[in-house]
């Protein structure tokens, strides 16, 4: 399987790159998310079977204050490339977030759940998705929450450097979702495109790691796995503002994926294990 992968150092991109080496990872030097063109350019060159959009806008803060840059990004580049692979009748897979909903509730969200994002952010990731499936060809939506590797910045990585200096840490502990590995998103994401290549549908599907947790329990798992001493003190959303609108519910249903292609939820810990071990061998 022939793959174009647009994203060359995020995370997910990444732990790609180690299990399909000989795909083809085209960088911001090469396809620029900002410049939609480009990208559907690209594809429409392309000899590839499928397309996996790795790269995105997540800085989810300053989307805040640059909501239209982030909904190019997020929003019309996307709906570009997966015109352009439309049009080659090719599969487009591509990854969204649980912000596109509005975080209430206790329960976690199917994927025709309605939508109703709280920040800027999300409603620039809502913009792609909208546009991926209005261009009508072969595609995946890959919705995920909480996405932690050895690489880039992330909760795992922070938790680590803070931990190790820090007696203790405050910890925000009414968020809940599900920790997902960036290794795991990968192998999910080859796993569907070839079955999509082979005819599969694709569609709308939830992919978190379990069991579910708080920011707070996630930070203790952390220090444990890393076998740090650090303290984390529960703190509610409140005491820890940001200019973006945090959910406090990211709990995604990721039933429809298992039964579609056989993918389960991985369990967040074992990924854990693994992303420690790396980073403190």
């Amino acid at each position: 399987m022939k793959l174009l992968v647009f994203g060359k150092t995020g995370q997910v991109a990444r732990e790609l790159q180690r299990l399909a080496p000989d795909a083809i990872y085209l960088g911001r030097d090469q396809a620029d998310l900002a410049d939609p063109a480009t990208c559907a350019a690209a594809i429409a060159a392309t000899d590839a079977q499928a397309i996996l959009n790795t790269a995105a806008w997540t800085a989810v803060d300053k989307a805040e204050t640059e909501e239209a840059a982030a909904t190019v990004v997020n929003g019309a580049a996307p709906t570009a490339m997966a015109r352009a692979a439309a049009d080659k009748g090719i599969p487009f897979l591509h990854i969204s977030t649980d912000y596109v909903f509005d975080g209430a509730g206790d329960q976690p969200f199917p994927p025709d759940h309605p939508t109703a994002p709280q920040n800027a952010y999300g409603r620039s990731k809502l913009a792609g998705e909208q546009g991926v499936r209005a261009a009508g060809g072969p595609h995946l939506i890959l919705r995920t929450s909480w996405v932690v590797s050895a690489h880039g910045a992330n909760f795992v990585k922070t938790m680590l450097r803070l931990g190790a200096e820090r007696d203790s840490l405050t910890v925000v502990a009414d968020q809940i979702g599900g920790p997902t590995p960036a290794a795991a998103i990968a192998d999910a994401l080859l796993t569907a495109a070839r079955a999509m290549t082979q005819g599969a549908p694709g569609g709308t599907h939830h992919f978190s790691g379990h069991p579910d947790t708080s920011w707070a329990d996630f930070a203790r798992a952390i220090m444990a796995e890393a076998d740090l001493a650090c303290r984390i003190e529960d703190i509610p959303s409140s005491a820890y503002p940001t200019p973006a609108k945090r959910p406090l519910n990211s709990r995604l249903d990721c039933t429809s994926l298992d039964t579609a292609f056989g993918i389960p939820r991985p369990d967040w810990r074992r990924g854990l294990t693994a992303i420690v071990k790396e980073l403190r061998p």
